[in-house]
């Protein structure tokens, strides 16, 4: 067998894994570029005048606030059926037996009693629907992906534009109560904060317990511009029993009584929302893209009114984000920057006006400011990045600037163009929910591979005949101690615990972060995969080294059998590694045996990092440690096999520097041996059969073709 043949092959394999693991990720580990620019009151989204609304008042930003403090109720895993009230039984059906149904009865009671002043939405959250990445959602108004690469890769900061660092901006005090994940989040940018853990999901009341403490006397101090609730109760208990248990009626029943008690406490100038950040499935779980997953209430009401109209039957779907762009007019704030939400329209009517032009024109304005928000995230964003559609980021880009002339042009005649000024409304809200489909379409794909790329590879015959065959488990011993070395050496596979300081060792001068660096950190992360890939090679000497250290008898070559019965029995001590010698032409085919069977133990170990990623999905922990471990394993795997092929072309190189090392030693010993004959065939042939041992009797088999081993010699 050829050496670039083995090289090439071993390539192949490689290139098959590289395969799978590309399909799986892309479909699983969903990954979009993070942008750090900030919107600020003094740089408006885009060309012309502010709306009207805005101007001559004290303190405005793009929109005049119209509410000066909000009391955000996050109640984690809140779905939207967990809000619907209790169904009446229709005759002749069977009674459905639901223990959620009914428990939040003061949505409907307010909903009943204040038309104008509440509204039940059902939020669609988009995947993944874990706690983090909902929160971000809440706070950003964007799609956060499992790898939202930026500059806060090392930690799990929100480094981009988001709500809450617009009101820290702005001198607004938020008050925080709740899961310590927004710490995480948003380290330092609470006023005030009590934070629970939210690891024990077993837990159903330490974290709500804990909030209700301080709820009522934080509340009553008006030292708070924004107050934010984070409950775990609900979320905790459909992790441990599922929605359907009696314990979920009952923590139910416990956040509706406190929500009575906020919305007796609300004063004039106060927004409060209730939401949930995702919804769970029948089980419990949560972390995928399912209906139920998706699927979350939420629920806003003022103590004034807020809605020119009664709430229709069915509440209406939006999306998650759409809270982001509606709070943030709402409390007078720039919209964030990487925003892509369309604002509630009906939240921004003019409720004290009887004429619907002016309704229409209120909402329009908030459409405008939104969509000029977003159009230019689209045009910074297309800039650095390239994953977003070409052609439907022009042809949005064209809907937009056509929407925005037709408003400019109401503006200078605003009476009496009704027609007009609802196609500006409809063509703003298709631009607003045309970005964010394509967005969708780019970076939240949620779709599960099933790898068959990598089945083919790990499916590949690697039993090869020759007499060098290393043992299975010497592969997987030398394959899991690159592990244990992974770990032993202080690394473990997830982001904030990588070695960032490598970055600089070495370096006097701290500079900025460069490939060199980056080379570096790399390098101190997957050293044991490396350093044991490139010495996998050296397996090949395992059976010999583990050959008995007996004495063995010495083999005599064919024809000398009356030789040997007449001269005394001689013992050779094993050739161990020199044995390699008895078969050369099997010298590469072992080489290749050898790294595929390394591949393949590489192979398991990431198959089973990408079904445990998988099939955990839902799981609490999926995107903080099973979705980690399998990059993990992938770029460890990746690191492996190019060691793995770089060490075996090294043995092969060294194989055929000293096969000819050993060519020319031969030829100068067949030199030497004719010169010596010729000195010897004086004096007869009794000399040399005297002394045989004083000719050199080396020889050389022929080599097999395409074959260069200095194991074709032998003495």
């Amino acid at each position: 067998m050829q050496k670039i043949s083995v090289l090439l092959f071993l390539a192949w394999i490689g290139f098959l894994f590289y395969a799978g693991i590309a399909l799986f990720t892309s479909g699983f580990l969903l990954t979009r570029l993070e942008l750090n620019n900030h919107s600020s009151c003094q740089e408006p989204p885009g060309p012309g005048s502010l709306p009207w609304g805005s101007r001559g008042e004290p303190g405005a930003c793009w929109m005049a606030s119209r509410f000066r403090r909000l009391v955000l109720v996050v109640i984690d895993a809140l779905r939207f059926d967990f809000a619907k009230p209790k169904l009446s039984q229709v005759s002749g059906e069977p009674p459905v037996s639901l223990p959620f149904l009914g428990k939040l009865s003061s949505f409907q009671k307010i909903l009943e009693i204040q038309p104008h002043h509440a509204r039940l939405y059902q939020s669609k959250a988009d995947p993944p629907t874990t706690t983090m990445q909902r929160i971000k959602a809440l706070t950003t108004g964007s799609l956060p992906t499992f790898v939202d690469a930026g500059s806060n890769f090392a930690s799990y900061a929100v480094a981009e534009d988001n709500l809450i660092k617009q009101l820290t901006n702005t001198g607004r005090r938020v008050v925080f109560m709740g899961d310590e994940t927004w710490n995480d989040l948003f380290p330092g940018a609470f006023s005030q904060a009590f934070f629970f853990s939210s690891f024990d999901v077993r837990d159903l009341h330490t974290v709500d317990n804990g909030i209700l403490e301080h709820l009522h006397p934080t509340m009553d101090s008006g030292e708070w511009d924004v107050l934010i609730f984070h409950f775990l109760g609900v979320d905790h208990c459909g992790h441990k029993h599922g929605p359907h248990h009696p314990e979920m009626a009952k923590k139910l029943s416990q956040m509706d009584q406190v929500i009575q008690g906020l919305v007796e406490r609300l004063e004039n100038d106060t927004l409060l929302v209730v939401t949930g950040d995702h919804g769970m499935t029948t089980s419990g779980n949560h972390g995928g893209d399912s209906e139920l997953e998706n699927s979350a209430a939420l629920f806003l009401y003022s103590p004034t009114a807020l809605f020119p109209s009664a709430p229709p039957e069915e509440p209406e779907v939006i999306p998650q984000i759409s809270l982001v762009p509606t709070l943030a007019l709402l409390l007078g704030l720039p919209i964030p920057f990487g925003n892509i939400g369309e604002l509630i329209a009906e939240v921004f009517s003019e409720v004290e006006d009887s004429q619907p032009h002016f309704s229409a024109l209120a909402q329009a304005s908030a459409l405008h400011l939104n969509a000029q928000q977003v159009s230019r995230f689209l045009r910074t964003y297309s800039a650095v990045a390239q994953d977003l559609q070409v052609k439907e980021l022009h042809r949005l880009q064209n809907l937009f600037s056509k929407a925005s002339a037709d408003y400019q042009q109401l503006l200078q005649s605003p009476q009496g163009a009704e027609a007009a000024l609802q196609t500006v409304i409809t063509e703003l809200q298709q631009f607003l929910r045309g970005v964010r489909a394509m967005c969708i379409e780019s970076w939240a794909r949620f779709s599960l591979s099933f790898l068959l790329l990598h089945l083919l590879a790990a499916g590949i015959p690697i039993t090869t005949p020759g007499p060098f065959t290393v043992p299975w488990q010497a592969v997987s011993a030398w394959a899991f101690m690159a592990t244990q070395t992974f770990y032993s050496t202080g690394h473990q596979p997830v982001f904030p615990a990588i070695h960032w300081h490598a970055a600089f060792v070495g370096v006097s001068e701290v500079p900025g972060f460069t490939w060199l660096s980056a080379l570096m950190v790399g390098a101190n992360t997957f050293a044991s995969h490396l350093l044991f890939a490139v010495g996998c090679p050296l397996l090949l000497l395992w059976p010999f080294l583990c050959e008995s250290q007996g004495p063995r008898k010495r083999r005599q070559p064919p024809g000398n059998e009356a030789e040997a019965r007449v001269r005394p029995e001689e013992e050779e001590e094993p050739l161990m590694e020199m044995r390699l010698r008895d078969a050369p032409h099997h010298f590469n085919a072992a080489l290749l045996q050898l790294g595929l069977k390394y591949l393949f133990v590489l192979g398991i170990q990431i198959l089973a990092s990408a079904l445990a990623a998988s099939i955990l999905r839902r799981h609490l922990m999926v995107w903080k440690v099973f979705a980690p471990k399998f990059i993990f394993e992938a770029i460890g795997f990746i690191v492996s096999s190019v060691g793995l092929c770089l060490g075996i072309a090294l043995v092969m190189r060294v194989d055929g520097a000293v096969s000819s090392w050993f060519r020319q030693l031969v030829l100068s010993h067949q030199r030497a041996g004719e010169q010596s004959s010729l000195v010897y065939t004086g004096a007869g042939s009794s000399a040399r059969e005297a002394q045989p041992h004083l000719l050199p009797s080396c020889s050389q088999e022929p080599l097999a073709p395409g074959t260069s081993s200095f194991y074709n010699l032998k003495p």
